[in-house]
């Protein structure tokens, strides 16, 4: 089971209304800068300043602008950590993030995880499987992790369905093209908590950790937002390197990193163990 950080697919459709509802994320300073730079009125509430670029997105240089201050169009670096906050892989970019980048970073895998949770996992799921669709990677039910049938939406909805992954637990006999660990040839992308109502789409609503009894309330979701807000620290020096001299030390602190994290969590289980 993997976590991998941030990013949106930029060759999806992002409809205005999506791009809309993302501008209420945006801190006032940044919509006012918005309005500026696409020649509004810099003047009222947020929610005016709101409905006036939502208007103004109609015009494609003004969405064009939009979509950049929300979701980037520099480059950074994509990862993958463990459910315990340890990087598995790192990709370097010069555009602006997508699952394209989560994609390459888990296709080059030998063994697909059986669960991946991220924060655009509907759009990475179906990425993923356009690319592969000869062996359809997210499945089954396009990882969601029940049919997406009317009754099993709105139990989810509700709270009330639950889907047991057993082999989270104790690998199973094993699968034909299973993952080693656990015996299971399935494999789901589910949102992570802070992220999971941002959908517009009912049927990402099987796509919620908590409806897996093995995940819910056991699971950390922000391992790779907290990465990032660690390393956060360093951007004030590497952003100053030459991109080889950046991709090393970046690689050198990535490592120390996994070494902090893989001794917390030694020191947590010989403690477990003692008491």
């Amino acid at each position: 089971m993997e976590m991998i950080g941030r990013g949106f697919l930029s060759n999806l459709d992002v409809t205005e209304e999506r791009l809309g509802d993302e501008l209420f994320n945006l801190k006032i300073y940044a919509v006012r800068k918005l309005c500026k730079e696409c020649g509004l009125d810099t003047k009222g509430s947020r929610m005016d300043l709101v409905l006036r670029l939502r208007t103004e997105m109609q015009n494609r240089s003004a969405y064009d602008k939009i979509f950049q201050q929300i979701w980037g169009a520099s480059g950074g670096w994509s990862v993958i950590t463990c459910p315990c906050g340890v990087g598995y892989s790192i990709k370097f970019s010069i555009r602006a993030e997508s699952p394209r980048d989560f994609a390459d970073l888990l296709l080059s895998w030998k063994h697909f995880p059986n669960v991946v949770i991220y924060d655009f996992a509907g759009g990475l799921a179906a990425h993923v499987n356009l690319r592969e669709a000869d062996s359809l990677p997210f499945s089954p039910h396009e990882g969601r992790l029940a049919e997406p049938t009317t009754a099993n939406i709105q139990l989810a909805k509700e709270g009330k369905l639950k889907v047991n992954l057993p082999w989270l637990k104790n690998k199973e006999e094993e699968d034909t093209n299973c993952h080693p660990l656990t015996g299971s040839s399935e494999h789901y992308a589910l949102y992570d908590r802070f992220h999971e109502f941002n959908t517009k789409d009912p049927r990402d609503a099987l796509r919620r950790v908590q409806v897996v009894p093995e995940l819910c309330g056991w699971v950390n979701t922000q391992t790779a937002e907290q990465l990032f807000a660690a390393m956060r620290k360093n951007n004030y020096f590497l952003n100053m390197l030459t991109p080889s001299g950046h991709t090393f030390l970046m690689r050198n602190i990535i490592h120390h990193y996994n070494t902090a994290q893989n001794k917390n969590m030694e020191d947590s289980l010989k403690k477990s163990c003692i008491t």
